[in-house]
């Protein structure tokens, strides 16, 4: 791999959900990241194979038991010479195993330690199981997204992925900037109830600002604006408008071939139900790909609704290479991008231990020694 973060060195422990999707990040950007993997897997339940997990994509994986003093011994000797290192566990797990800050920051001073929980290393919850819909339910996001009759889970992009890994992600990376400049490591506590609701920081300020109350369904952005919300078409798909800027709700009107005098004003709350079913109306006489012709080009913020299946031969993504083919598969390729450091196409997920040989022998161990911890469980 080539990008931005070449020469960046990252061990994670292998877990599953928004750790996994930091390393993944960091490796799309150059980082040599490293997994090391349990013989049998946390994801074993969800895929039916590893090589199936996206978010292992760009990894080298080495299959190190942990509860074995010299697995334990081999993992702290992968961490001696790398920048970073993200574990996804519960409070004092790592602890237990000796693999812990304290094990790992005494062999290597300036390593970042990136924590991913869910409630954070502290707080009466700290201890808790939990996952994705359990902590935006704390942080107020999942209140604020669904129908006014219930909240409605946003997949787990939310907490998992948004709040959680992407934040660590970034965390993990403003440490290594700080570790180069003072020498010294840290621990980076990323709680994904913490980055949850840091992605509400501007709906705070409305609030704030009396233009946003707590309720589902009635605000700009949350399904209540006629024109911003989704529309049936004739065909059973979906249009989705955004037409909140005035000469961007005026330019919808147009091509829906509605008289914007003929209705109430724009922001005119009480009039938004007449507005509602006068846009439903015109999109359920035509097609999606009908109305997608129609505003294409044109500045109204209208899209069609895409399935997964779909948006990777869309032309705009297609054109952008937005999806790639890793292993035979359809991908989100690596994002951002960059000018002169541009990422590689990440290799395809490779099976748990399959780096094990090369792994050990880049840390000096001869094929007889490897054979030996092999023997004794300690790596596979």
């Amino acid at each position: 791999m080539t990008g931005p973060l070449d020469g960046l060195r990252v061990i994670e422990l292998a877990g599953l959900g928004p750790a996994p999707f930091c390393g993944m990040i960091l490796a799309d950007l150059g980082a040599d990241v490293v997994r090391v993997d349990r013989k049998g897997s946390v994801s074993d339940w969800l895929l039916s194979s590893p090589t199936h997990d996206v978010h292992n994509r760009g990894k080298g994986s080495i299959v190190i038991d942990l509860k074995n003093p010299e697995g334990v011994r081999i993992a702290l000797d992968l961490i001696a010479s790398a920048d970073a290192l993200i574990e996804g566990y519960r409070p004092g797990v790592a602890e237990r195993m000796g693999v812990g800050p304290g094990e790992c920051l005494a062999r290597n001073p300036a390593l970042v330690y990136g924590r991913m929980t869910g409630w954070g290393q502290t707080g009466p919850n700290a201890a808790m199981a939990g996952h994705d819909i359990d902590y935006i339910a704390l942080s107020g996001a999942l209140g604020s997204i669904g129908t006014a009759e219930r909240p409605i889970p946003p997949l787990n992009l939310v907490g998992d992925l948004g709040g959680g890994g992407m934040l660590l992600a970034v965390g993990v990376l403003a440490a290594v900037f700080s570790a180069r400049r003072t020498g010294e490591g840290q621990v980076v506590d990323a709680a994904m109830v913490d980055g949850s609701a840091l992605l509400m920081a501007s709906h705070h300020g409305l609030m704030a600002d009396d233009s946003w109350v707590a309720r589902r369904e009635s605000n700009l952005l949350d399904g209540a604006a006629p024109f911003y919300t989704t529309y049936r078409t004739s065909d059973g798909g979906h249009m989705a408008v955004g037409a909140l800027e005035p000469q961007f709700f005026a330019e919808l009107l147009e091509v829906l071939g509605l008289d914007i005098d003929s209705l109430p004003a724009q922001m005119d709350r009480d009039g938004w139900p007449a507005m509602r079913e006068a846009i439903a109306s015109r999109f359920a006489e035509g097609t999606r790909d009908a109305w997608e012709e129609a505003f294409s080009g044109r500045d109204a913020c209208v899209a069609p609704v895409l399935s997964m299946e779909e948006a990777p031969d869309h032309p705009h993504n297609r054109d952008r290479e937005t999806f790639i083919d890793v292993g035979g598969h359809p991908q989100p390729a690596p994002a951002p991008r960059f000018s002169s450091t541009p990422s590689t196409r990440p290799t395809a997920p490779v099976a748990r231990g399959a780096d094990t040989g090369s792994i050990l022998a880049g840390l000096g161990y001869s094929p007889e020694q490897v054979g030996k911890l092999r023997e004794s469980g300690a790596v596979a």
